[in-house]
């Protein structure tokens, strides 16, 4: 609509300057002031809920089930048949993500096994053509924007179906094919959805970068989602990188590190080898310490539902961050890395320490080289009694056991940034003489 007042030549140059400006930020996707814009709100969040969800769900065997086990594509495909998930199942992922304070959502839309979750013009191989009989993605992101979360999307370039995705690295032919499928289902995702927060890029076996003209693909995806922000993993660097299933922080740019919350990505009946609610949260701690963020994934069953294991660890955790969160939550880069029992994170010159190994009445934290100003427990707020000397700060009339759980978080107050040194207690704490 035209303001009024306002000359239509005048209108219409200014709705060119805006195009020409959204044009510019697609095609300078790469400088690090529209990085720094695009990620803001990525770096703010720190904790994001993935979700690993396809026809490796029926079978409930691992979600590289039809590799590891070799099953044959026709018999494979026959799964598309069974797969009919309950109507906006998704509303119970984004209810939980958002309860367990996490502020993000990332959901595969096409795993390795090729079977797309978004309606594709492209396939048959999809499930609005085939049992589902509905575009699983849109009930996603019409889940994750009730709840107020971002929303991303997982993408696998690497493809078991489609009859070029192993041929195209020696056929020249196939590989244009291939890669033009590939192309045109990343434009489809990235058309048909409206904002996308995340493009999760997945596995670019069995090409290169060049291969899979990623430069192309990239510019194509900023193109029609200027403000979104892609990984590290169709063999350029990206805006992030993804260490999985370990912690492994990048000191030069923003990374994420996802895991799940078993030993498998897709539901998996048998896998009982659970985080606990603890380990969850330490995991949170240990990235945000390091400036990276911790996307977690749940696997939901066929039918949309939720591993029950799953809902208990998310609804502790989320118990934790309601007390704790804006200890995580826009949290820089911490130089003290704690110690035997405990972790921190810092916000500015206040340092949260963490402890997760509850010590006793007294809790002693060495080699910090800040004066400390104050100190208190973050949950409620009470104030608490403290000692320092050249070494060390002691917490002092503390409860026998944790008043808080999974871990218990204090606030200290400094004169500074955060710092901690324990080689200066190895060096310069007296010895006694034998």
């Amino acid at each position: 609509m035209q303001p009024k007042g306002m000359s239509r030549r005048t209108y219409l140059n200014m709705m060119g300057a805006g195009a020409a400006a959204t044009r510019l930020s697609a095609a300078d996707y790469t400088s690090e002031q529209d990085r720094e814009r695009r990620m803001k709100w990525w770096h703010e969040a720190k904790f994001g809920m993935f979700i690993h969800w396809g026809l490796y769900s029926v079978l409930g065997r691992h979600e590289w089930a039809m590799e590891y086990e070799g099953i044959p594509v026709a018999e494979y495909e026959q799964l598309a048949k069974k797969f009919v998930p309950t109507p906006n199942a998704a509303r119970a992922w984004a209810k939980l993500a958002k309860a367990a304070g996490m502020k993000y959502m990332v959901m595969t839309s096409k795993h390795h096994e090729g079977f797309c979750l978004f309606n594709s013009k492209l396939t048959p191989y999809c499930a609005p053509k085939q049992a589902a009989g509905r575009d699983l993605v849109k009930e996603y992101f019409a889940a994750a924007r009730g709840e107020g979360l971002r929303a991303g999307l997982y993408y696998s370039l690497m493809d078991w179906h489609h009859p070029d995705g192993a041929l195209c690295a020696k056929d020249e032919a196939a590989r244009r094919r291939f890669v033009d499928y590939i192309h045109g289902h990343v434009r489809e995702i990235c058309s048909n959805y409206g904002k996308l927060d995340v493009l999760w890029y997945d596995v670019n076996w069995p090409l290169k970068a060049e291969g899979w003209e990623s430069e192309r693909m990239n510019k194509m995806v900023f193109e029609l989602q200027p403000d979104t922000i892609v990984n590290n993993r169709n063999g350029l660097p990206g805006d992030f990188s993804t260490p999985e299933q370990h912690i492994v922080a990048s000191k030069d740019r923003a990374w994420e590190a996802c895991m799940t919350m078993n030993d498998s990505w897709g539901y998996h009946a048998s896998d009982d080898a659970w985080k606990t609610p603890k380990t969850v949260v330490r995991n949170l701690i240990t990235c945000a310490r390091q400036g990276g963020n911790y996307l977690l994934n749940i696997g939901p069953k066929a039918d949309g539902s939720i591993p029950a294991e799953s809902v208990r660890i998310l609804t502790a955790v989320g118990k934790w961050m309601d007390r704790n969160g804006a200890t995580i939550y826009e949290s820089e880069r911490c130089q003290v890395s704690g110690g035997q029992f405990w972790s921190a994170t810092r916000k500015g010159n206040t340092l949260y320490a963490h402890i997760y190994f509850w010590p006793g009445t007294v809790a002693s934290l060495g080699g910090l080289r800040n004066k400390v100003l104050s100190a208190k427990y973050v949950a409620t707020g009470q104030p608490v009694k403290f000692v320092q000397d050249d070494f060390r700060v002691r917490l002092l009339n503390l409860p026998a056991m944790p008043p808080d759980s999974p871990v218990t978080t204090f606030a200290l107050t400094l004169d500074g940034e955060p710092r901690q040194d324990m080689k200066y207690v190895r060096v310069e704490r007296k010895r006694e003489g034998v």
